[in-house]
């Protein structure tokens, strides 16, 4: 089965080509143009100016990623027929103006080309990341983290999920953005923070910068990050010599947040016996937090398997997508492309 896949959901304008075999996922092609260099001047995603360049990118993206799959002619509207077998979608969560311009590019495609259409959830084409090169088996818990989600989700089957705990305020990316901003280290802040900390020249534990660990013992499996960024503020404004410090309050801020999240994973895969844990969206690329759950894992869950997406499907994509809609496919789960619509608060269940 040939999936085209179509992510529009923040500021990443990606297309992707899959080829699925019974659960097999072969990557035909995966193209992401991004807008980060555009939104760094405003420390943020502006969400018209996304918009107005996904209009812009959209065609162009989804043209090059059929040539690189070779399937041409590329964008004929004329030619009908099965050379795609579906056309997969994010319809939400996002933003709305640039959720619409995936979504009505997807129906021009399916009543063009005559194809069927899937509608994926973000959050589900960040799990599904984990299915690229993967196979997990179920129940499976997924720890999502992202700049907008942060979620603790136990999946018992494909397109079957429980939602255990979510946070409460702010998500963990952005509690990242706005530390990095608290600390002028720039923007996407998650990769800030990140590379500060790694240049830290004390031994962590003689560190005099604490931070909290919010919730840590809260006995449920939500989050907060909101006082985490206000601990942060207090702090740098009591402190006349913070900005000779910085790397060790990114060290720290960073610790508190991968403590949190991986405490409270590692008491959900306990309770609800889960043998494989996965690991998705943006902030998985961090690699203090791969490694720590990693090393958490092997020492708490024994007997069970990590499975952590490569570093660029963590990030927005159109191959989560294209795969989360290819097992969608295979359960003939499709949505007439009259009724295919943008959703800004699609949930996940």
């Amino acid at each position: 089965m040939i999936i085209l896949g179509i992510e529009t959901s923040c500021d990443e304008t990606a297309a992707s080509i899959i080829r699925g075999t019974n659960d097999k996922i072969k990557i035909l092609s995966n193209v992401v143009s991004s807008q980060i260099e555009i939104h760094k001047k405003y420390g943020g995603v502006v969400p018209e100016v996304a918009a107005r360049e996904h209009v812009l990118n959209i065609l162009p993206v989804i043209n090059e990623a059929l040539n690189k799959a070779d399937l041409t002619p590329a964008l004929s509207l004329s030619r009908r027929g099965r050379f795609i077998d579906a056309i997969v979608v994010t319809t939400g969560p996002g933003l709305i103006t640039s959720l619409l311009v995936g979504v009505e590019t997807a129906k021009t495609l399916a009543y063009a080309w005559g194809a069927p259409v899937v509608a994926i959830n973000h959050i589900e084409g960040h799990i599904y990341a984990n299915f690229i090169n993967s196979k997990p088996k179920f129940p499976a818990l997924i720890l999502t983290v992202s700049g907008g989600h942060t979620m603790l989700i136990l999946m018992t089957g494909h397109g079957k999920y429980k939602l255990l705990g979510e946070t409460r305020d702010d998500a963990a990316g952005e509690a990242f953005d706005k530390a990095a901003q608290l600390l002028n280290l720039g923007y996407p802040g998650g990769p800030a923070i990140a590379a500060c900390a790694s240049k830290l020249k004390v031994e962590s534990e003689n560190l005099k910068v604490k931070l909290p660990r919010p919730m840590f013992n809260s006995g449920d499996f939500d989050f907060s990050f909101s006082g985490l960024k206000t601990a942060l503020l207090y702090e740098i404004q009591k402190d006349k010599n913070w900005k000779k410090k910085v790397s060790e309050y990114a060290y720290e801020f960073q610790q508190a947040v991968a403590e949190v999240l991986i405490h409270k994973t590692i008491k959900a895969a306990l309770k609800y016996n889960c043998k494989n844990i996965m690991l998705s969206g943006g902030v998985a690329a961090n690699i203090e937090l791969r490694n720590q759950l990693k090393e958490a894992v092997k020492n708490k869950l024994i007997g069970a398997k990590l499975i952590i997406p490569e570093f660029k499907y963590c990030t927005d994509n159109a191959a989560m997508v294209a795969t989360a809609g290819y097992f969608r496919a295979k359960q003939k789960k499709f949505t007439p492309w009259q009724k295919l619509k943008a959703e800004a608060n699609r949930e996940l269940m």
